[in-house]
């Protein structure tokens, strides 16, 4: 797997300053913990170790990694891992994916409201999901699933949305049968975005009048009770977008799908195209046109503008699990859905990896083997000591 020739990092590197020292009072600590930890990770910022290869006597510095999750660099031993600790939780079913996602003057607001609309997101699209999936006129069962929370599009602008991963069928209410969905179909979105609109809708409401929401700059007017039910007003006729995708070809699909959604950032490395003469140029897909792979050129400080969106809230977890899928749960419910499903006892879970072995698996490269002499092995020669302190807290 060839290292991407350009990376976000080097945004950062060439221009982040520029954007500190412009926009530096309005970002917030996590917006400015993430820049760092992506322009030092793999640097000699953070230290790391020497190896030597034991044939040949060639030497190589690795510089150890940031581990913050907005980056780019870091997410894709940590797919791997998390594809490993669900591959144990497949059933033997149909999966479907199904995306709820918020109009435009809903986002508005859930930005200057991250942790608190990003809950209320999660919360409407559960009880949505697993109410209209218990009604004896549509499934008549418990579901278990997950959701991953995505705040961008392609062009890097703010779109929250959530991305549901569930099981075509579940367990009837006294848990005694396996209730199949029909073939290729899950549960009519209609009456997922009507349930999912008056939900979501209640909740914010509810915080409004709990004194939770905060609002300024453009929204400031609707610090006022009549200002704020005026702007939701026309949002209870308008249609929200919840759409069912193509149903996955097979369990093991899924995880090979999904695991791309559960651990992407804003936008790959491999994405950038150039990065000259203060402006930056990145492909993305224009989904107005069928998806036509595009190009779009932007100054290097809308880029980061745009990349900084997409920071999440300190601790908040984007990917959640419901039903019998729920944490509290889930070891027994999943062994009644293999029982019922005819399912073999799943295998006992293996020890963790060493990380060169994922990344071998991962990229078919060894990290043990020498790369000039193909022949001797890279063993720890000495440790390199960080030449700087950036503060820098492990949000992976």
């Amino acid at each position: 797997m060839d290292r991407p020739r350009l990376e976000v990092a080097d945004v950062f590197r060439r221009y982040g300053q520029a954007y500190r020292d412009r926009h530096g009072a309005s970002m917030s600590r996590q917006q400015r913990r993430v820049m760092t930890a992506i322009q030092v990770c793999r640097t000699a910022a953070l230290g790391g170790q020497i190896e030597q290869c034991d044939q040949c006597g060639h030497r190589r510095i690795c510089y150890r990694s940031c581990r913050n999750r907005h980056c780019p660099k870091c997410q894709s031993l940590a797919r791997m891992e998390w594809i490993q600790r669900r591959q144990a939780e497949l059933l033997d079913c149909q999966y479907f994916h199904v995306v709820f996602t918020v109009p435009e003057e809903i986002a508005a607001i859930t930005y200057q409201n991250q942790d608190l609309v990003y809950r209320i997101l999660f919360r409407a699209t559960a009880e949505t999901l697993r109410t209209i999936a218990a009604d004896p006129k549509h499934l008549g069962a418990e579901i278990g699933f997950f959701g991953v929370l995505h705040s961008w599009g392609s062009s890097l602008l703010y779109h929250p949305h959530l991305h549901c991963v569930v099981p075509g069928g579940g367990l009837s209410p006294d848990g005694d049968r396996w209730i199949s969905c029909t073939p290729d179909f899950f549960l009519p979105v209609r009456v997922l975005s009507h349930r999912f609109r008056r939900l979501f809708l209640e909740y914010l409401q509810n915080a409004f009048d709990g004194g939770k929401l905060q609002f300024f700059n453009a929204l400031a007017h609707l610090r006022d009770r009549r200002q704020f039910f005026g702007y939701l007003a026309p949002l209870r006729k308008m249609k929200w977008v919840v759409y069912a995708k193509r149903p996955f070809a097979g369990p093991q699909q899924v995880l090979d799908y999904v695991g791309r959604y559960t651990h992407r950032v804003a936008i790959s490395n491999n994405r950038l195209l150039d990065i000259e003469a203060g402006h930056v140029r990145f492909q993305w897909k224009d989904y107005r046109h069928k998806g036509r792979q595009k190009v779009m050129t932007l100054t290097a400080e809308e880029f980061i503008r745009r990349f900084l969106l997409h920071a999440l809230p300190d601790g908040f977890q984007r990917i959640r699990y419901y039903g019998f899928l729920g944490n509290r749960y889930r070891q027994h419910k999943l062994a009644r859905c293999r029982q019922l499903l005819g399912m073999a006892p799943p295998a006992e879970p293996s020890a963790p990896q060493d990380y060169r072995d994922q990344h071998e698996k991962l990229a078919g490269i060894s990290l043990r083997v020498c790369p000039i002499c193909q022949r001797g092995r890279m063993v720890l020669a000495e440790a390199v000591a960080p030449c700087s302190s950036p503060a820098i807290k492990d949000t992976s």
